[in-house]
């Protein structure tokens, strides 16, 4: 259960209000011509005559480090209400900064009417909000201006409530949702202390969409009632929509700014069966309705359920068991687990229980009334910041139908770093080596013969002779893979050549199929022997299906993942196509990739390719085509490149192009310099990079190597210079160690080191101090909590 001031002070410092994100959407769910997910901020704000107070530092800034323990991604978000009053002549031509000071002036002159106190915690992070958002908007000449004191203003605020001067004018609208018989009438009279609303304890009492106006602590407060909506059946779904139609149809008028939906607390349990009502308000509204609505618990002072062991439960548990239900079926029927909606509880019964004042509380000594003021306050006052900063930012509920745009620096990085495939099957880096680099293989040849040890000779020899005997294997096992590399490479060019020498018209021999001898395996239905479920027929087809094999997914019995195809063909003696794909699901999502690619080797040297990538991204797929012309010049050692892309991600398109050229110095070091662009949706950015490339002295049999790098993006006349330092290396006979580190002109960077052995097993260890350090910092949270809430 979230309480309203966990839920506020989760709403006023969030991650992404602190990222310099704006505060709220776009696009109002009450609009029937836009999108049932989209919803926009029309809060109108209302500003007082009084100049604007000067200012120094906000003084409960430091209050900001104070995240709630559960924050919410959500941000506040209000809607137009045509009942506010027209402002003056004069405060029309007031600046947004100046609007800001004195709606944070009134702020405080209406928590002093409510009865809250103005050092309370949730205050101070609301003057925050108001103040980091006021920074992110504000520009550089008036941040002195922005730096208003948080002291002066409660000052002002005092000095105005005091004298009365000037009027205080504020109100804001409530739309109240429920099934009948919930206490919606009863709530509303509860709240303003008077009988306006009809209530019947038998039946129905509303039966029409009407607006009722009342005032609490110099709030004005407008209900717009609603009928209750019957229980959810297969023979109310049409009566239900036909009343949610005609309140959607009232608001469109005067749009409200919060909304009430109301459910009796005492006929909440394990068979709550409300979900298709749920359900049947998002399909109408939009999920965009819940972003401000609040949860009401009506009958909150009713008498306990038995728990298991046969007494009643804690109150307060029994509060959080209820709100978590009703928390649970908004997520289903939004199909978003992150929303957190505040919860009100509300006793209208005569006989509740009062305090001195005559305020009706709960069981829990909790002024609910107060606290449901406070709330409605502190949406109102943010949902006006958001409309005067003009913060814009779409925030959608569900599963976004929108596709957010992709970073153009990105793009073109991996488009710098993009290379079609080779359908010939033929490897460029494997081409690109020359027969004299392979020299030394004819060196094992000429050595004498070598005696293998068993285990229990090996452990009688001393720790040189051990090393003496490792490295001469290790030394063999290097010519014998340059020995097998030189031997490869003589038989792909020979077959080249007889193939180009051979007649266009000779047809090649198809291989007869040769049938495999069965394998030895369990019953089909062996529970423990899934083997069964990956047998094929072998054929001469030359599609290649693999399983993907996730051994710790979904079904941990079979662990099969996905599926992956490949195919490649030769169209004609110079041209050949490939395909590549791999689809993967699990119980909510499907992964899709796939490639095709077609090259035209020219004898003449240039070689043509084309490529079309399809990779999905939620419930779009992205398009890339890809268009590349490589010619390699001086027997491969100089290779020069120049690529096109064309990429369609949702209704968007980007374009892009580079340049790119590579050369060998010997068989080891090797210089990449590429430049591109890649432009859409009105950005351009720009890019390039220098590459050193260090081989070690087995390349290629082995892949020790230093990879230096440098980087330059621009957009927007930014622009960020970085280095990348990589390396593998082999650090012994069964250690492996790979280094990666970069940094740009942003002081941002990373360093990532992994290593690993067959001989020094401690170095496992190194995984149990992070894991203890991660334990150790969850306790310490877990401690700090513990002492928030003891002194909370």
């Amino acid at each position: 259960m979230m309480s309203i001031k966990d839920w506020v002070l989760s709403q006023l410092v969030s991650n992404s209000l602190v990222s310099a994100r704006p505060l709220s959407g776009s696009d109002s769910f009450f609009e029937g011509e836009r999108a049932a997910n989209d919803f926009s901020i029309h809060g109108s704000a209302q500003t007082a005559n009084s100049p604007p107070p000067e200012g120094a530092d906000v003084s409960r800034s430091s209050v900001a480090n104070q995240e709630s323990p559960h924050p919410s991604p959500l941000q506040q978000v209000t809607f137009e209400s045509s009942r506010q009053p027209h402002h003056a002549n004069g405060e029309i031509k007031l600046e947004p900064l100046a609007k800001i000071e004195l709606l944070q002036i009134k702020f405080l002159r209406l928590l002093r009417r409510i009865g809250c106190s103005q050092d309370d915690l949730m205050v101070a992070k609301v003057l925050y909000r108001i103040h980091l958002a006021t920074l992110i908007r504000a520009r550089e000449s008036d941040l002195k201006r922005v730096n208003l004191s948080s002291d002066r203003a409660k000052a002002i605020a005092i000095e105005q409530e005091a004298s009365g001067l000037p009027e205080l004018d504020f109100s804001f609208s409530i739309l109240v949702l429920g099934r009948t018989g919930v206490g919606k009438s009863s709530t509303i009279n509860s709240i303003l202390n008077q009988p306006k609303a009809r209530t019947n304890a038998f039946q129905p009492a509303t039966d029409r969409v009407q607006e009722i106006l009342g005032t609490v602590n110099g709030i004005k407060i407008s209900f717009i009632d609603t009928p209750g909506l019957l229980p959810p059946s297969p023979n109310t779904v049409g009566r239900n929509r036909k009343i949610l139609r005609k309140i959607k149809r009232h608001i469109r008028k005067s749009s409200p700014d919060m909304v009430l939906y109301l459910e009796r607390l005492d006929l909440i349990n394990d068979g709550y069966s409300d979900f298709p009502l749920l359900k049947l308000i998002t399909e109408v509204f939009g999920s965009g309705i819940w972003f401000n609505t609040m949860l009401v618990m009506t009958h909150s002072s009713s008498a306990l359920p038995e728990g298991p062991n046969g007494y009643p439960v804690t109150y307060e548990s029994y509060l959080a068991q209820c709100a978590d239900l009703i928390q649970h079926y908004i997520h289903q029927a939004i199909s978003d687990s992150k929303l957190e909606n505040p919860i009100i509880f509300v006793e209208n019964h005569p006989q509740c229980k009062t305090n001195i004042n005559g305020d009706k509380i709960l069981p829990n000594g909790q002024i609910w009334k107060s606290q449901f003021l406070l709330s409605c306050l502190c949406t109102k006052i943010l949902g006006d910041v958001n409309k005067l900063l003009d913060f814009q930012d779409r925030i959608e509920l569900g599963i976004s139908n929108s596709t957010r745009l992709p970073s153009l620096p990105h793009l073109l990085s991996s488009f710098l770093r993009h290379h079609n495939s080779n359908p010939n099957g033929a490897d460029s880096e494997m081409d690109s080596i020359r027969l004299s680099d392979l020299e030394e293989e004819e060196e094992y040849d000429q050595l004498p013969p070598i005696r293998v040890l068993s285990k229990s000779q090996f452990k009688k020899l001393s720790k040189s002779q051990k090393n003496d005997y490792l490295d001469e294997l290790d030394y063999r096992e290097t010519l014998y893979l340059k020995k097998q590399l030189k031997e490869e490479l003589k038989a792909r060019r020979e077959k080249k050549v007889s193939e180009e020498s051979n007649s266009s018209n000779e047809k090649e021999e198809v291989p007869e199929p040769v049938l495999l001898p069965d394998m030895s395996i369990p019953p089909s239905f062996d529970p423990d022997s899934p083997f069964h479920r990956y047998r094929c027929l072998v054929s001469s087809d030359q599609w290649l299906a693999r399983p993907v094999l996730d051994p710790h997914g979904w079904d941990h019995d079979v662990g099969f993942d996905g599926i992956n195809l490949e195919t490649t063909s030769k169209i004609s003696k110079n041209f050949y196509a490939s395909v590549t794909g791999q689809m993967s699901k699990d119980k909510q999502d499907l992964n899709l990739q796939s490639e095709c690619c077609a090259a035209f080797v020219d004898p003449r040297g240039p070689t043509y390719s084309a490529a079309l990538d399809v990779q999905s991204s939620g419930k779009d797929l992205i398009y890339t085509l890809h268009g590349n012309t490589k010619v390699s010049v001086l027997e491969g050692n100089n290779n020069a490149e120049c690529g096109v892309s064309l990429m369609s991600f949702g209704n968007n398109y980007y374009a892009g192009m580079k340049l790119e050229d590579s050369f060998c110095l010997g068989k080891r070091v090797k210089f990449v310099v590429n430049g591109g662009r890649m432009g859409g949706v009105g950005r351009v950015a720009y890019g390039g990079s220098w590459q050193t490339i260090v081989r070690g002295r087995d390349y290629p049999v082995r892949n020790d190597k230093v990879s230096l790098t440098m980087t330059v993006l621009s957009m927007n006349k930014e622009m960020v210079v970085g280095g990348n330092i990589e390396s593998d290396f082999r650090m012994g006979r069964g250690t492996n160690l790979s280094v990666n580190a970069n940094l740009n002109n942003r002081s941002m960077g990373q360093l990532s080191i992994k290593t690993s052995s067959s001989e020094h097993l401690e170095i496992a260890l190194i995984a149990a101090a992070s894991i203890l350090r991660v334990v150790l910092r969850r306790m310490g949270s877990r401690i700090k909590e513990q002492r928030r809430e003891e002194i909370g």
